[in-house]
């Protein structure tokens, strides 16, 4: 009798001692692990995410120490990255917090480019549309969308996601940003401006977020285009001419270049451009929907590091200016 009584205490105190181990000593889970809590799901469908994954020792373990934590009654839904050489114990508290998260930050006047190269290169995201054409990805962002071509078409903010959450999430928040900025610019712009429809108040909205270099500037410099356009003239704005070149821009435009002849040109071609050539922010969008009543047609740099233009009226007034700022005689 006493043989078994023995035999019991030792395997109670075996058992105690492995639970022990499978609550309070760290596993190895090769370089950390991602995981990904469903909205509603409980310990039970963690628990077995978890042990098929070889996150945890065991289930039961895991179970009773989200139990005695409390945290089946707190189960966030989101993205959890779980470090390597984790317990079980320090597993439940980690689920406690809320998930981890990612921010992209895109700068206004970026091109649609630069913003892929900024979501390619984060680490955070699960890149679900690398190596994508950028009409597929319009294509899965919005299925009915009329344009094939991306620029001007995603609003440049901070954006947060969960860890290892698509990157599709944060292309389409922005995207839908976008739309309702765009909408709202639209339906609260000034009468008798010289647009068909949102997508040419966008075209203009980011010829102005380029074209500006102070902020105090921005809807003088939206009265200009709008002032051109009025009246039939050229927009003749650098920043087209470079989108244009594409590539073969250095850095330095040459007359050469201004004299060559592309979709983009607004030196050789008349009206806005096809696309938008930037990604616009808020205050572009709200000066070309709102540009300054100056009648303004000229402006340039007055080159003395404050980012501001002079405006002109006529081009013997402009042709002035150029002397005084640029030519310093």
């Amino acid at each position: 009798m006493r043989k078994i009584i023995l035999f019991g205490v030792l395997l109670g105190i075996a058992a105690t001692a492995l639970f022990t181990a499978a609550l309070f000593v760290p596993k190895s889970n090769n370089g950390g692990f991602v995981l990904k809590i469903e909205k509603g799901q409980g310990v039970s469908a963690v628990s077995s995410r978890l042990a098929d994954n070889h996150i945890i020792h065991n289930r039961l373990a895991f179970a009773f120490a989200a139990r005695f934590q409390g945290l089946s009654q707190r189960l966030h839904a989101g993205n959890y990255k779980i470090p390597d050489n984790i317990s079980t114990w320090q597993l439940a508290q980690l689920l406690q917090q809320r998930p981890q998260t990612t921010k992209v930050k895109i700068i206004e006047g970026m091109r649609f480019a630069q913003m892929r190269k900024i979501m390619d290169a984060n680490p955070d995201l699960q890149h679900d549309t690398l190596g994508w054409s950028d009409e597929k990805l319009l294509k899965a962002i919005d299925p009915n969308i009329a344009h094939k071509h991306p620029e001007g078409l995603f609003f440049p903010d901070s954006y947060e996601a969960d860890q290892g959450s698509s990157d599709l999430q944060i292309y389409r928040s922005a995207y839908r940003t976008m739309q309702n900025r765009l909408q709202q610019a639209w339906q609260g712009r000034e009468k008798d401006l010289p647009y068909k429809n949102p997508y040419e108040l966008l075209i203009m909205a980011s010829i102005v977020e380029k074209e500006t270099g102070h902020p105090d500037d921005r809807n003088h410099v939206a009265a200009v285009f709008r002032n051109r356009l009025n009246i039939g003239m050229r927009l003749q704005t650098d920043p087209t001419v470079i989108y244009g070149m594409g590539d073969d821009y250095k850095g330095n435009i040459r007359r050469a270049d201004l004299e060559r002849d592309t979709p983009y040109n607004t030196y050789t071609r008349s009206g806005l451009t096809p696309t938008p050539i930037a990604l616009p922010g808020k205050d572009a969008l709200h000066a070309a929907a709102h540009p300054s009543d100056a009648k303004y047609l000229y402006f340039v740099a007055k080159m003395d590091n404050s980012g501001k233009s002079y405006f002109s009226h006529s081009l013997e007034e402009h042709n002035a200016a150029v002397r005084k700022y640029i030519l310093k005689k």
